[in-house]
């Protein structure tokens, strides 16, 4: 992974010279895997996600806006609140028009650390927490569980803050010491659809690391950050956004799952 700092990251995707090298097949709207190389010819290229905006698929309870400005706005609400888990994320043309570009995290091939998994119930590790119980189509128990890592508790905070309607285990990356979380399109919104595979800490009671990073961030809403998100979201979306980081700083807890809403995406890795 590059060492440059999160501003000179954003430097590079931003005015980087960008190629396709392949696509992400799974993606449910277009993703495109980049090299993004600098003036510096002899560097060598970063790899990014370039969602194009004209490849996005409407979604009736995302009317307004785009799915890659939600992607922009996670990254700075993460940034502003210390949480560093949103990739350094930028808007920008791109071979197919305007869209978002997203630092790539992890490897390309080969195993990724497992941070959720669908195991039998006597195969899940030590000290996880186990959020779903289930059967596979031939009948025999499952369950679903995730990692009690700190790290990984930070990203359910800054869910609950995003909204995050579509936290699965395939989005998060270990990256040193912190947990990496991506696809932020389908987040941000009014209504609490909060949807994630990170429940394990349901009504316990929040971090005093990741508190004070919901102060930070409810500073930077009563500052600038809320006009920036102003160009990214509706009014009504950036209202709800801060009244989220206001509760959660009144209740000093994790929320529970909301009725009448599915609480884990499927499918959920």
């Amino acid at each position: 992974m590059p060492t440059a700092t999160d501003a000179e990251l954003v430097d590079l995707l931003t005015a980087g010279t960008l190629t396709p090298v392949g696509r992400l097949v799974n993606s449910s709207n277009g993703a495109l895997l980049c090299s993004v190389q600098g003036p510096d010819c002899d560097a060598e290229p970063l790899l990014a996600i370039h969602k194009p905006e004209s490849s996005e698929r409407p979604l009736w309870d995302y009317p307004d806006g785009t799915l890659v400005a939600r992607e922009r706005a996670a990254y700075l609400v993460s940034t502003a609140g210390g949480f560093g888990v949103v990739p350094p994320t930028v808007l920008r043309e791109g071979p197919f028009g305007p869209g978002s570009v997203q630092l790539w995290v992890g490897p390309l091939e080969g195993e990724r650390e497992v941070l959720v998994d669908v195991t039998a119930a006597e195969a899940v590790p030590p000290g996880w927490l186990v959020v779903l119980e289930g059967e596979t189509p031939e009948g025999e128990p499952v369950v679903v569980s995730h990692s009690p890592e700190p790290a990984l508790r930070t990203v359910a905070v800054l869910d609950a803050v995003l909204n995050n309607s579509d936290r699965k285990g395939s989005h998060l990356m270990r990256e040193g010491s912190i947990v990496r979380g991506c696809d932020h399109g389908v987040s941000l919104g009014v209504e609490p659809k909060l949807r994630t595979v990170l429940w394990g800490w349901a009504g316990d009671e929040i971090l005093d690391a990741d508190l004070a990073r919901l102060d930070a961030l409810g500073q930077a809403l009563a500052g600038s950050l809320a006009t920036d998100l102003a160009a990214l979201l509706t009014v009504v979306e950036v209202a709800a956004l801060r009244d989220r980081v206001s509760t959660l700083l009144a209740t000093r807890r994790h929320p529970l799952p909301t009725p009448g809403w599915p609480a884990i995406p499927w499918p959920a890795l």
